[in-house]
């Protein structure tokens, strides 16, 4: 149910955006420099992985969400996190479609966004 909630009001720019500023930190700078290597704002950027999540998750990647939230201080911002990260990954995986769709624009830095996570505590 929780990861349902995140997915609901995080697919808005505007909630995506408040969400990644509480989260703050590192990971809200990364996220905002790679926005902006995209030409659009860490909301839209982040709403955008949140529906690019939906779309090709597999039951283990919200298996992950849903761990992510279990028993953390703060489960939504926790899910939120585990969901933008793995929407990057998916992201890569797909770049190739999506870039000849016109879809995404191109990152210039490849896993940046990935890398602020490793050592953080879920």
């Amino acid at each position: 149910m929780m990861v349902r909630e995140i997915v609901s009001t995080c697919s808005n720019p505007h909630v995506a955006r408040a969400a990644v500023v509480s989260i703050g930190g590192d990971f809200a700078r990364r996220l905002e420099r790679d926005a902006a290597d995209r030409n659009m704002s860490s909301g839209m950027l982040a709403s955008r992985l949140v529906r690019h999540f939906v779309r090709r998750a597999a039951d283990s990647d919200w298996e992950g969400a849903r761990a992510a939230s279990r028993n953390a201080d703060m489960p939504i911002l926790s899910g939120l996190r585990f969901i933008l990260e793995r929407g990057l990954e998916l992201h890569d995986e797909d770049e190739s479609d999506s870039a000849a769709s016109g879809d995404w624009p191109t990152r210039a830095r490849p896993g940046a966004f990935r890398e602020a996570w490793r050592g953080c505590p879920a």
